[in-house]
């Protein structure tokens, strides 16, 4: 199975063939350092959110057009990452990451502001972005390329050193305020501690530490974000302000049945009584319009792509790349969770957009870019014969 490849035990170097053999012959993808089916898989994702997108953004051919372009150029970045060597990215971790919290602390001061936060950076006429991305990329390469150094499991020293390399870019993405994308960076991060073989003893005590601290989290959260996790608790008592959001997307999901009201025919979405359609509520769209048959697909989809991802991370034959790949393939898989949970109301509303369907640049670059390096990971390690 691929968990049980993934958690087998580390080696710190690729392993040589038994009998010092010759390699067998590379094929055509494992030349070009690319997985088919894991990239057919996601054009078939990303085509079918192209497909949802043009419902949600109210039938705006321009929104496609931009979205179809981002995924041509993330497409070709994938590509671009996969041919790198999985050393390349351990040499090039600590200067990613230190690049990042920079560009973090500019946001701090010359941050362009956008829907009541700070978080892009603006290079006028030429990009606005978001340095916290890169960091869901850069914090766990960061966490892996040190734990490669150290002895595993890892030491409660080690885990010292890296709750401080998490905890810094963490906490410089929370006070934009970007709550949501914080957890997403401290969990690939985490991820990658987890695989590295942490005692249960050691989880038991953060898990305890946590809850120790949650009175102290709470009150720096906040007031909309205290209000968002008030609002999950019990929707209805602000129907027509905090809970608006969650009322009309669990409405859309509902309305739309078992095979759904048909494309372009939803009436939340094209009303505009759903928020956020097109990026954050996307599957609400996509669940009122094709039903529940439709969301069964795509999450079957999603299913097939974290299985495939977990099968090349179990591959992996040293301990940085299984790290980093497992990291890469088990966030997804929390993007995922986390978004069609705030939707359907079983999460609080944390503003995580569904991975390859919402609308996005930024994000759409930085997952394929995850990808591009687990492809690399696979396809760089040594082939045995066959």
């Amino acid at each position: 199975m691929p968990w049980q490849q993934l958690t087998r035990p580390l080696r710190r170097y690729p392993v040589r063939p038994p009998d010092s053999g010759i390699a067998r012959r590379k094929s055509f993808w494992e030349k070009i350092h690319i997985d088919p089916v894991l990239v057919g898989l996601l054009l078939v994702l990303m085509t079918s959110g192209l497909v949802v997108l043009y419902s949600a953004s109210g039938q705006r051919i321009d929104v496609v057009y931009a979205q179809g372009i981002r995924f041509i150029v993330a497409l070709v970045g994938m590509l671009v990452i996969a041919q790198f060597s999985p050393t390349t990215f351990l040499r090039w971790a600590p200067a990613a990451y230190l690049v990042g919290v920079m560009m973090l602390l500019a946001v701090e001061f010359f941050g362009d502001m956008g829907m009541g936060a700070q978080r892009w950076l603006v290079i006028p006429g030429v990009i606005r972005f978001q340095p916290s991305e890169m960091m869901k990329l850069a914090v766990p390469l960061m966490v892996a390329a040190y734990l490669n150094r150290c002895q595993l499991p890892p030491r409660l020293r080690d885990i010292v050193v890296c709750a401080i390399i998490i905890g810094i870019p963490v906490v410089l993405i929370a006070t934009q305020p970007d709550l949501g994308t914080s957890l997403l960076v401290a969990s690939a991060a985490v991820i990658v501690v987890l695989l590295a073989g942490l005692s249960w003893r050691l989880i038991a005590f953060a898990a305890a530490l946590l809850a120790s601290a949650l009175p102290f989290l709470w009150m720096s959260l906040h007031n909309y974000q205290r209000q968002r996790v008030l609002t999950f608790l019990n929707p209805d008592s602000d129907p027509l302000g905090a809970g608006w959001n969650i009322i009309q997307s669990t409405t859309a999901i509902g309305s739309g049945g078992v095979w759904g009201k048909g494309w372009l025919q939803g009436t939340q979405s094209q009303l505009e009584f759903l928020p956020e359609r097109h990026t954050d509520f996307i599957i609400a769209v996509l669940g009122e319009e094709f039903g529940l048959v439709g969301m069964l697909l795509t999450l079957m989809l999603y299913f097939l792509i974290v299985s495939r991802g977990l099968w090349l991370a179990g591959a992996s034959q040293d301990t940085f790349g299984r790290l980093v790949a497992g990291s890469i393939i088990l966030t997804f898989f929390i993007y995922v969770f986390v978004n069609v949970g705030m939707v359907s109301g079983i999460l609080p509303v944390v503003g995580v957009p569904l991975p390859l369907v919402s609308y996005g640049g930024t994000s759409s670059v930085t997952l394929l870019a995850g990808f591009g390096i687990l492809m690399s990971i696979h396809s760089h390690r040594r082939l045995l014969p066959r």
